[in-house]
Order: structure tokens, then sequence, then C-alpha cells
């Protein structure tokens, strides 16, 4: 059995400049995983750099609002929806709300930070 708790991940800026704190990670824990799960946080008002990833994202939406962009197209997003980013895709997502924008992050293959390109 593997659990973790929020509390025993260390926060760190991701190349996209959301906070992030990492979950599950093939290449952290000693897991049989194809995928990485984190947290993400992007500050009221700001947004994530633009960026495109190798792999294919989900984002899940906890707390707050925000306009999620990919490949030039917007949507507003919020809590309980989940926003699936393809491949390749030029993406971002600007926080819209007073508070922390939170979401988890799903990435299959898993996170590296040599398969993202910051635009």
């Amino acid at each position: 059995m593997f659990i973790i708790g929020l509390d025993d991940c260390v926060e760190f800026l991701a190349g996209d400049h959301t906070r992030l704190k990492e979950l599950l990670h093939p290449d952290k824990q000693p897991l049989d995983l194809r995928y990485s799960l984190a947290l993400a946080l992007v500050g009221p008002g700001l947004s994530s750099l633009r960026h495109v990833l190798k792999n294919s994202e989900v984002y899940y939406i906890i707390r707050g609002e925000g306009i999620m962009s990919i490949d030039g197209e917007e949507a507003p997003v919020g809590p309980g929806q989940a926003v699936y980013i393809p491949p390749g895709s030029e993406q971002f997502i600007t926080n819209t709300s007073s508070a922390d924008l939170e979401f988890i992050c799903i990435v299959d293959p898993a996170w590296r930070e040599e398969d993202e390109v910051i635009r």
C-alpha cells in the first residue's frame, strides 16, 4: 500500500510558472505507473506560460475559476470540470478568481521537464 499527502510533497515552480506538488510520479516513488499526478496552483489574476507538452494531459479543477486556452480556443473552467489537453497542443490557463486556481494534473506518460516547451 502506498499513501502520500500534500504535506509530504515539496512545492516547486514548473517551467510554465504553475506551482506544483507532485503526488505520484514513477521516477520519484517505487510505483509501476505510466502517468504522473500533481496538484497545480495559479495565483489570482495570473496565467501559466504558454507551453506545449509532448504528452496528453488532463486538468481537474478543484477550486477557483479560470479560462483554459488550447490551440487558440478558449473556454471558462471551474470546480468539478475536467479538461483534456491533447499531446502537442499549445496551452495555458488564466486564473480569473480572487483566490488560487487549484487543479489536479494527470500527465500520461509521466511528466518530464524535457517533454515541455515554453513559448
